[in-house]
């Protein structure tokens, strides 16, 4: 499954409306078809997310010009 947003949103609401009981009648139905391991060290890992995170705060700090 790629993408899996809506797939949990259907969990809670099943489970707020008592469809499941609980997480552990939830995790019985679970089948996992892929798992994703990452493919870098986590040193390399934590340095590119820390760039990442440099520029997202960058971004966020531009000047809106349509005001």
């Amino acid at each position: 499954m790629r993408e899996v947003t809506a797939l949990g949103a259907a969990y809670l609401a099943g489970l707020a409306v008592g469809y499941w009981q609980n997480l552990d009648e939830l995790q019985e139905k679970a089948v996992i078809e892929r798992e994703f391991r990452p493919g870098i060290e986590t040193t390399e890992r934590n340095y590119r997310y820390s760039g990442w995170k440099k520029a997202v705060k960058r971004a966020m700090a531009w000047e809106d010009h349509d005001k």
